[in-house]
């Protein structure tokens, strides 16, 4: 039997050995060590009856900024929410322009567009799929008031080369960190490297609530002031309305869940990054790493994986095979921004991002929480490893 290269001859086995049904993600196993503390912050907020801002959202503002090496913290009602006000914070609108890029979730852009400004894209980069730096020079325009990088999955973009060109532009960064809570660039975490950090609390995050929640991270206080105001319909004082803003209050209930898992967080990311290391060795003991690309982790950056995204060009048949052998995946994104019909008034069509073109072909996602066992890592790989087998 020919094999390819990297995978040893070995007997053909059949799909049903390696089945395992678990989920792609286990919140209820999440839950299940932290349900006594998160259940008594819960009944205190019903017994204080104090559902929106307080002392739940100013203690967490509190206990988060120092984490994520911000003065300022300001809680939100989701991440969309966070990179909106972002914008508005930083007076962008109609007849301004903000660079990004196509490969990232709707809400990215989405925030540009509904603030009246135009996204411009540029393409990522092929190992890390974030934004290129060397892309830059070319989305430059006179209307250009922004850069909103995503740090993708869990690991910061290129900030030095990004915060570079920003700075000999004179133009401020929103950090798109809604995947990232914890990432490090060169030390530094991730939401304190620009002008303003942008967090998603949405359940599936490293640091997830029960619903929807978001924070603005800063350290500039005028902007903190503005953020502020801008969460409560652009208020300073009680019916004092200063600023033209929107009803984005994160409720106590979530910040109160938030700050018992914000205890856990650094185990969490620990145990996911245990997960990735486990996965890379399983990978290399049965001779897939030439024929599945693994996420590449950069020496200066501390990535925090909330996806472990794997990439092949067979990936659309792998993932039959998977389903079939009961192991769950996710595709993040099966396409870039440029493509959907939401933008097509930018202009851009299809060839204009390859870079983002084909890692929308070509990634998978694989189960990475901290609770998924090593027995069900095995499962995944051993599925994996009999797709190449069969294709021999």
């Amino acid at each position: 039997m020919a094999t390819r290269p990297g995978i040893e001859a070995a007997p053909k086995q059949p799909t049903q050995s390696v089945k395992m049904q678990f989920p792609f993600l286990d919140l209820k196993a999440q839950f299940a060590r932290v349900r006594e503390d998160v259940t008594s912050a819960v009944i205190k907020v019903l017994e204080d009856q104090h559902f929106i801002l307080g002392p739940e959202v100013d203690k967490l503002e509190a206990e988060i900024a120092p984490m994520l090496g911000a003065e300022f913290a300001v809680g939100c009602a989701s991440g969309s929410d966070a990179l909106v006000l972002a914008l508005l914070a930083l007076e962008i609108g109609p007849g301004d322009e903000v660079i990004t890029t196509p490969f990232t979730f709707g809400a990215t852009a989405g925030a540009i567009a509904r603030v009246g400004a135009r996204p411009v894209f540029v393409d990522i980069l092929s190992d890390t799929y974030n934004m290129d730096p060397a892309a830059l020079s070319a989305a430059i325009t006179p209307r250009t008031r922004a850069i909103m990088p995503v740090h993708l999955f869990g690991q910061s973009a290129n900030m030095a080369e990004i915060g570079k060109f920003a700075a000999e532009h004179g133009l401020p960064i929103i950090e798109d960190a809604a995947q990232a809570i914890g990432a490090q660039y060169q030390g530094r975490p991730v939401g304190s490297l620009g002008a303003i950090g942008c967090f998603s609390f949405f359940p599936s995050k490293n640091l997830g609530c029960a619903g929807d929640g978001g924070l603005v991270t800063t350290n500039d206080p005028e902007l903190a002031g503005a953020l502020r105001a801008l969460r409560v319909h652009g208020c300073r004082k009680k019916y004092q309305y200063d600023l033209i803003g929107m009803n984005s209050r994160l409720d106590a209930m979530q910040a109160a869940i938030l700050r018992v898992k914000l205890r856990e967080l650094d185990t969490w990311t620990a145990e996911r990054q245990r997960n990735a290391a486990r996965y890379r060795t399983m990978f290399a003991e049965r001779g897939l790493e030439s024929v599945v690309k693994l996420p590449v982790a950069m020496a200066d950056r501390n990535h925090v994986y909330n996806q472990f995204v794997v990439r092949t060009a067979e990936r659309d048949a792998l993932r039959v095979h998977l389903q079939a052998a009961g192991i769950p995946t996710e595709i993040y994104y099966p396409a870039p921004l440029h493509t959907e019909h939401a933008y097509e008034y930018l202009g851009y069509k299809a060839g204009d991002f390859p870079q983002s073109e084909a890692a929308a072909r070509e990634t998978v996602a694989l189960p990475i929480y901290s609770e998924l066992t090593e027995a069900q890592q095995a499962a995944v790989v051993l599925a994996i490893e009999s797709f190449f087998r069969e294709r021999n």
